[in-house]
């Protein structure tokens, strides 16, 4: 049992039409700057983690995403060394407009498959293996 808060993040697999995930690039500056990660961020008090998802992905990618379009997938549980970080992670296959980088970080579009030649946070490697299975 630890002392320490659980934040509540909520992340997205935006899958394209040839079955790539889009994975971004954390920015200098930021905790775990350089490592890839599933777009998302932290869910707001009031917020449901689709609703918080659906601003992060306007706000740092300038696309918009509805609800219906968000399907619950897995979650990742991860106790780090100053809280612990419970992260659902909803597939979505379908948005309007063009996935553009709103906050300085690196996009790229790769395969379920190459996911584990990018270095990611502890919390998202587990899920590697669970999308390579889907797609």
């Amino acid at each position: 049992m630890s002392d320490y808060p659980t934040v509540l993040v909520s992340a997205v697999a935006l899958v394209d039409d040839d079955n790539r995930i889009l994975i971004a690039q954390r920015p200098e500056g930021k905790s775990m700057a350089g490592l890839w990660e599933f777009p998302g961020g932290k869910v707001e008090v009031g917020e449901s983690p689709e609703v918080a998802l659906i601003r992060e992905l306007k706000e740092e990618l300038s696309i918009d995403v509805t609800e219906a379009c968000l399907a619950p997938f897995t979650f990742a549980s991860h106790g780090y060394e100053k809280f612990h970080l419970l992260m659902p992670l909803y597939v979505c296959r379908r948005w309007n407009g063009t996935p553009i980088p709103a906050e300085g970080q690196v996009l790229k579009w790769v395969r379920a498959n190459q996911l584990k030649e990018y270095p990611m946070p502890p919390a998202d490697i587990p899920l590697i293996a669970m999308l390579r299975d889907l797609l």
